[in-house]
């Protein structure tokens, strides 16, 4: 029944999902060709949340749990698992105040009206999965950015989204390169719940009525520990909360 009601609901939420895409594009590019970064980012803070409003239209609710105590005024790397493109809207929107810059594969970085420009000009940077040693390098570029900006990263160590909820193996290679020329940095995970079930029907119709849920756990000073203390750490406490 929720399938079948989807459908024209799903027709409605598409034409402002892209609506909100095309029309950010220029402006994007606008901000920043004119005013420089930090009118780009209000602006990629603006579209995302008016797709945030989007996903409202079909009944997707977002809790984040304590936000709070996200560690200020330091680089941060945000380590959560992946359930849909869903997580990073939500992520950017919410998390705005901490400048979240991703690490996506390069196929986003073009074809998609605002999300591929700023993916490559908003401070994100893009990794060919069949090219380690260009991702290695990629990644630890982003990482000396965060240090001296005192940014945030966002990495999903899982390597690709979960269709069902249930969470994959964290491969350490991206977190390590991170950690590595971001030595003032706090990990901070965060476990993902329900966000794949907004497209547990594929990308048409949407799934109805779903609370995401973003739990952000303690942070984790990376000169604290030897990494493979950190990796275990985070792995656990991203895992330990999700709801399947």
């Amino acid at each position: 029944m929720e399938k079948f009601i989807s459908y024209p609901i799903s027709v409605i939420y598409y034409l402002f999902f892209i609506s909100c895409l095309l029309i950010f594009h220029p402006i994007q590019w606008i901000c920043l060709t004119v005013f420089g970064y930090q009118a780009h980012k209000k602006s990629v803070d603006y579209l995302n949340f008016c797709l945030i409003k989007c996903t409202n239209l079909i009944g997707t609710t977002y809790q984040f749990d304590n936000k709070d105590s996200i560690p200020k005024n330091v680089p941060i790397i945000f380590v959560a698992n992946h359930q849909s493109m869903y997580d990073i809207i939500a992520i950017i929107w919410f998390l705005r105040r901490f400048h979240t810059k991703f690490v996506s594969k390069k196929e986003l970085g073009k074809g998609i009206p605002s999300v591929s420009f700023n993916l490559r000009h908003g401070g994100s940077v893009l990794i060919d999965r069949k090219d380690p040693k260009q991702a290695i390098s990629t990644i630890g570029k982003l990482s000396k950015y965060i240090e001296k900006n005192k940014r945030s990263a966002v990495i999903f160590p899982e390597g690709t989204r979960s269709k069902t909820g249930e969470p994959k193996k964290f491969s350490e290679s991206g977190l390590k390169m991170l950690c590595k020329y971001a030595p003032s940095a706090y990990i901070v995970p965060i476990t993902i719940n329900n966000s794949w079930k907004m497209v547990k029907f594929g990308s048409f119709p949407m799934g109805l009525g779903n609370k995401l849920q973003f739990i952000i756990h303690e942070a984790i000073p990376v000169k604290d520990f030897p990494f493979e203390e950190i990796i275990q750490k985070t792995e656990n406490a991203v895992i330990q909360s999700i709801k399947i």
